[in-house]
């Protein structure tokens, strides 16, 4: 039994969530302007030069309509905007304006310094540990027999 009795998916996942509240307290506290988790998740799979809603969508592992969602919240928050594509005349890009990219960048600096923080409370080995493990390659997701019982 592990020492929590949760397993990896849920510990990853509140780690996420630690990282996430963390920045998005900091950025407010800063004056930014208010971006729900999805909003923030969104700007972290957002090409430079543009992505479409339903790439957005399945980089962040939510439905299009969630993705689109999050999109116009941003657009009328003046930080990402919807521009014709180059390569279609049918699909729109979705990308940073001006303030969204100065944003993005803020938002860049205050993660590194939580990830300092998270160093300075758990240890810098343990930090550099863990990204050692979380950035080694895993290969494809297994498909494993069902569990019996």
């Amino acid at each position: 039994m592990h020492a929590t009795g949760r397993n990896l998916p849920q510990l990853l996942g509140d780690a996420r969530r630690w990282f996430e509240d963390a920045l998005l307290a900091t950025l407010e506290e800063a004056g930014e302007a208010p971006v729900s988790p999805t909003q923030a998740g969104l700007f972290a799979v957002l090409d430079a030069e543009g992505t479409t809603v339903s790439e957005l969508a399945r980089r962040m592992g939510v439905t299009r309509q969630t993705a689109h969602q999050a999109v116009h919240g941003l657009v009328a928050a003046g930080l990402l905007e919807q521009v014709p594509d180059p390569s279609s005349a049918r699909r729109r890009l979705i990308r940073r304006t001006e303030e969204g990219a100065r944003t993005h960048r803020r938002a860049e600096l205050v993660l590194g310094r939580v990830e300092r923080e998270l160093a300075a409370r758990i240890g810098e080995e343990t930090v550099l540990a863990l990204r050692a493990a979380l950035e080694l390659p895993w290969g494809s997701p297994p498909v494993l027999a069902p569990p019996e019982g």
